[in-house]
């Protein structure tokens, strides 16, 4: 009787999801670890969060009672609670700094890493899930704090090595914005909704130049596709205003800070705000970290609401092509800041804090373009073959003793012949394949076949019977040697 075809599933992973492989897991794990000893060496500590969150901790830029489920992934649970999964790193660390606030060292230095998920229409780089990296400083008043965090992200990326002159942190903060802002008549809570629009029209500058960010902030955009993008609706002269503080920027700190000051003349929250980024420079710079690290740029706003002082950035400035021949920049790979009052809505009283995520799976991409970290080839097993299956646990035994000298090995457990044994090795990445006949056994041998070398030879040899006289890239080594030579081998072959 057939099958009936109308039950198979189609294999798909979820729209805006995708699978990882071990060498992709793998270049991920070094570069986690790298950042994991650059947070350490500033006296941050790990804590874990969960991925779900009671929905309205999450903060005011999500979703409301009506739209549970807007930008977030959100259910109930049996007591019609909802619950969503976390938008990113930070909200969580609000709400455990404020559970166990009375426990936490003041102030409370902390790094977290995992994945974040966002209900979002995907789009090419952009997905439901990805891996963020945070470092944050809660119970911090001053910007030292500020500048400390920009001087980890600038060794970050040093550490994980990319040169000097290939990135750096840009540095702005909220409260400029913010009396640009009342300037042009949009100070208080009644504006917040068009502020926010002008904030995200700001931070498409990098995307869409300085004629799509004055178009967003106007009447909206419309991009190549058709689609229509509202804008925050400004007047000519607002716009202006508004595009006049994005471009402050002089030949160095000094000069972009007295434009700065100069655009905010009057307004006490700009003024503030200019001072706090002049404090930032001077502490960086007498720490070592000149303009070609961090820098004063105003264009920086970042995206999200909760931000309330100093805003950072880590751009990659260096260029790369695309599949097209197109000339591609990474841009931005980190960014972060002050949000002082997201533990204040959990304890009701002021709680500063700072901080700056790292987004892992950008950052992987543009160090692989550098030949930084390796995404395809890791690696496999050295992979001990099955000759006779009577003796599968003489076969058992020698990974076993690899296994206990630290080297990776594995057992073949298919079905297969040698041939397709060795195909299978090959496909494993492995290193060296493992043989041991009768014949071998009762002379106590063992035979190891270099598959790297076994297979640049096949390139040279055309010939079956060369090919089989050659004994292509295989050494006979004693039984009782086979830990040492396996171990010789690898490292000629430079695996360990």
């Amino acid at each position: 009787m057939a099958a009936d075809k109308t039950q198979k599933l189609k294999a798909r992973v979820a729209r805006g999801f995708i699978d990882r492989n071990a060498a992709e897991i793998d270049a991920t794990r070094a570069m986690v670890e790298t950042i994991r000893q650059v947070y350490e060496l500033y006296g941050f500590e790990p804590v874990e969060t969960p991925f779900v969150e009671y929905t309205d901790a999450l903060g005011k830029f999500l979703p409301d009672q009506d739209r549970p489920n807007e930008g977030v992934f959100s259910l109930q649970d049996d007591d019609e609670q909802w619950l969503s999964l976390r938008y990113d790193l930070t909200a969580p660390l609000a709400r455990y700094v404020a559970e166990n606030f009375e426990t936490l060292p003041k102030p409370y230095r902390s790094y977290r890493v995992g994945y974040v998920f966002r209900n979002e229409k995907p789009g090419p780089g952009r997905f439901r899930q990805f891996m963020q990296f945070d470092a944050d400083t809660v119970g911090a008043a001053s910007v030292a704090a500020d500048a400390e965090i920009c001087m980890m992200a600038a060794d970050t990326m040093e550490r994980l090595g990319i040169p000097r002159g290939s990135y750096v942190v840009k540095v702005n903060n909220r409260k400029v914005l913010d009396g640009v802002l009342e300037a042009i008549g949009l100070g208080g809570e009644a504006n917040a909704g068009r502020r926010l629009n002008v904030l995200r029209a700001i931070d498409k500058l990098d995307k869409f130049g300085p004629e799509g960010v004055r178009l967003l902030l106007g009447a909206g955009r419309l991009d190549e596709s058709g689609a229509f993008t509202k804008g925050a609706e400004l007047d000519e002269a607002a716009i202006a205003t508004v595009l006049t503080y994005v471009d402050t920027a002089g030949t160095g700190g000094a000069d972009t800070i007295e434009a700065l000051r100069r655009l905010v003349a009057g307004q006490a929250t700009g003024l503030a705000g200019v001072e706090e980024l002049a404090e930032i420079d001077r502490l960086a710079k007498a720490a070592g970290y000149g303009e070609d690290r961090i820098r004063i740029e105003p264009s920086v706003v970042r995206g999200l609401e909760y931000y309330t002082g100093p805003v950072y950035e880590v751009e990659l400035g260096f260029e790369v092509k695309d599949e097209g021949g197109r000339p591609v920049r990474f841009g931005s790979v980190g960014g972060g800041g002050r949000y002082d009052g997201l533990v204040a809505r959990f304890r009701g009283e002021p709680t500063p804090a700072t901080g700056f995520s790292v987004g892992v799976s950008r950052l992987l991409d543009a160090l692989t373009v550098l030949g930084r970290v390796k995404t395809e080839g890791a690696r496999g097993p050295v992979v001990v073959c099955v000759m006779d299956r009577e003796r599968l646990a003489e076969y058992q035994a020698m990974a076993g003793e690899l296994r206990a000298a630290g080297i990776r090995a594995e057992v073949y457990l298919g079905g297969s012949g040698m041939k397709a044994q060795l195909k299978y090795a090959d496909r494993r990445q492995a290193p060296i394949a493992i043989i041991q006949g009768s014949d071998e056994a009762a002379r106590g041998e063992v035979q190891l076949k270099d598959l790297d070398l076994g297979a640049r030879m096949a390139q040279e040899i055309a010939d079956n019977t060369q090919w089989r006289e050659a004994r292509v890239a295989q050494r006979v080594v004693p039984r009782h040697d086979l830990v040492n030579a396996v171990r010789q081998m690898l490292v000629s072959i430079g695996v360990v």
